[in-house]
């Protein structure tokens, strides 16, 4: 009887914990969100992209990245606020392209039970306590971006200031994107290398919200945004690409820029007659000449292994949708 006590006793903490809310998502719980990666992770269970993937992402325009989106049907991956019912980023440097690894954080407004429930957790789960606006700061590595849905506040909604920018800006060597606010843009502005997507500012501190969790799938604008995910941040816009297909995304991109370029080679050089927007030559000449071509480029993106593999995919893609 005394062994069928113990037994139920651990069923129930076993199920309690189960069902309890974690403040910071843990490793394990990340993984199979991500499940598709198959790659390097961080401690934190986030997939890891390479550096070099990150800066030749820099390269290339949205608009190839969102079609490269599209195609492997994630529709949903870029976010400008601009509508006639929201304000569009405010971009501390509008001219400086940033992408990185992302930490996630979601905040309300602030409700006290809710809030003792995730203080109370935060310190069964080891997280430094009390659970404020640094709590996601304290995640950042080299390569990460820290992104919030702040719902948008304006006044009294201000995530960091210039202070909470060094913090950030020395542990992730990037920057943030708040669906929120911040203050003291002028010191922010001045921490060299920092940059930040914001939907405003204000000079007040930040009051009567709270955290809710950190590295969980948050919503910014109309994305869902993962930790993990992959930010590229320009004037344009911010998109978020999915960590396992971030490679298919840079190569796809650079392929699509250098067709562009070879089309702006013919069109320069008379090559082809040029009528109603479309070379007039046959299809398999025209590939041959562009492959051609890339065999005498100087200075490829790519290695050419990944730029074989990448066309051997696509031209077994463009069989399957023929057959």
């Amino acid at each position: 009887m005394k062994k069928l006590n113990i037994l139920l006793a651990l069923l129930i903490v076993t199920s309690s914990l189960s069902y309890s809310q974690n403040v910071v998502w843990p490793a394990e719980n990340i993984r199979e969100l991500t499940s598709e990666w198959e790659g390097e992770r961080t401690p934190d269970g986030r997939p890891k992209v390479s550096d070099e993937l990150l800066e030749r992402l820099k390269a290339l325009t949205m608009e190839e990245v969102w079609s490269s989106l599209r195609f492997r049907g994630y529709h949903l991956q870029f976010e400008n606020f601009a509508s006639t019912y929201q304000n569009g980023w405010e971009i501390l440097h509008p001219d400086q392209v940033m992408t990185g690894r992302v930490v996630t954080a979601q905040f309300m407004p602030l409700r006290e039970d809710f809030n003792n429930y995730v203080q109370q957790q935060a310190e069964k789960e080891g997280t430094k306590t009390p659970v404020t606006n640094y709590a996601p700061i304290i995640k950042l590595l080299d390569g990460d971006v820290y992104v919030a849905d702040a719902y948008g506040k304006m006044v009294e909604g201000t995530l960091i200031g210039d202070n909470l920018g060094n913090a950030i800006y020395k542990a992730g060597k990037r920057g943030v994107i708040f669906n929120g606010s911040v203050r003291d843009v002028e010191g922010l502005s001045q921490i060299e290398g920092f940059n930040g997507w914001i939907r405003g500012s204000d000079p007040s501190a930040i009051k009567q919200m709270m955290i809710a969790n950190v590295n969980g799938p948050i919503r910014i604008g109309r994305v869902t945004v993962l930790p993990g995910d992959v930010v590229l941040a320009k004037k344009t816009g911010v998109a978020f690409i999915p960590p396992h297909l971030v490679q298919d995304v840079v190569i796809g991109g650079e392929y699509t820029a250098l067709r562009d370029e070879f089309n702006r080679f013919c069109m320069e050089t008379n090559k082809y007659e040029y009528v109603n927007e479309a070379f007039v030559v046959d299809k398999e000449v025209f590939e041959q000449d562009f492959q051609k071509w890339l065999d005498d480029y100087d200075d490829l993106p790519m290695s050419r292994d990944e730029l074989d593999a990448f066309l051997e995919a696509r031209e077994a893609r463009r069989k399957a949708r023929a057959n």
